[in-house]
């Protein structure tokens, strides 16, 4: 009688042991449902970002190449202005805000006078004196000073100021150098790098300046420290900025930033000298 009795009781305990494995097992299911189904999504979301993305970057580069045809339309009166205007593409489904500068209306701390990159440091809020010692650090930096300092007074101010190197007496290859230039402030650098360009010609176009080069430009007219007339570039031989937006589908947003030579001695009448970070 013992044996028999336990036997249902045994049996039920075994069906209800068995029923929490299966409704553990329809839980377990469901959020593995519920996870494929989410990373699915997310997957999607992460494609169709790619595609829209995708979409403006190539709007981008198309109105680049149609900046490139229309500043060298042989037509004057069709070609765009180097005048920083905004012309407005449509390309697909993208609507692209395209601007071109002049180049030459840059100072370019490798070929400017050091009086040029006193008088630029000076209208971005330099006092003379300061100015004066980052000019001889820059061109110390890029080697361009007739009386060198010893290299061990030269290294004894860097690593007073924290560095373990010394000025490469080498022209600079980017703007990012100018930061590593004992003297220059991140405050300095931010307010001088707009007018900058390592593409520009030693003399500015003061045609095309803008208010702080103007300024620096005139510092040096009256002062009588510029060696010779400063005339634009011969339209046979530019240096142009081409900067764009593109807004694609889905609120994609892609910039870009081309630095084109133009003139006969490019192949094919151009060349794209850089790209983005390295233009800036």
């Amino acid at each position: 009688m013992p044996v028999s009795a336990c036997a249902p009781a045994k049996k039920r305990g075994d069906q209800g042991f068995a029923l929490l494995i299966v409704l553990w097992m329809l839980v377990l299911t469901s959020f593995l449902v519920a996870l494929i189904a989410a990373s699915g999504r997310t997957e999607l979301r992460i494609t169709g970002n790619l595609v829209v993305n995708g979409e403006a970057a190539a709007a981008a580069d198309g109105a680049i190449n149609q900046a490139i045809f229309n500043v060298m339309d042989p037509r004057p009166e069709l070609r765009w202005a180097l005048d920083g205007s905004v012309h407005e593409l449509t390309i697909g489904d993208c609507v692209v805000e395209t601007r071109l500068m002049d180049e030459a209306a840059r100072v370019n701390p490798n070929l400017a006078s050091p009086e040029l990159l006193e008088a630029l440091l000076r209208a971005v809020g330099r006092d003379p004196e300061s100015a004066r010692q980052l000019v001889s650090a820059i061109d110390e930096w890029i080697g361009n000073t007739a009386s060198p300092r010893p290299k061990d007074l030269v290294l004894a101010d860097y690593r007073q100021s924290g560095r373990d190197y010394a000025p490469p007496g080498a022209p600079l290859v980017s703007l990012d150098e100018l930061a590593d230039i004992v003297g220059m402030t991140p405050a300095t650098l931010a307010a001088v790098r707009p007018h900058l360009s390592l593409f520009a010609p030693a003399q500015p176009n003061p045609a095309r300046a803008d208010p702080v080069v103007a300024k620096a430009l005139e510092t040096i007219a009256r002062a009588g420290a510029a060696a010779s007339p400063l005339t634009g570039p011969s339209s046979d031989n530019r240096t142009v900025r081409i900067a764009v937006v593109a807004h694609g589908p889905s609120n994609a947003v892609v910039m870009r930033t081309a630095i084109v030579k133009l003139g006969p001695a490019q192949a094919g009448g151009y060349a794209i000298v850089a790209w983005d970070a390295e233009a800036n």
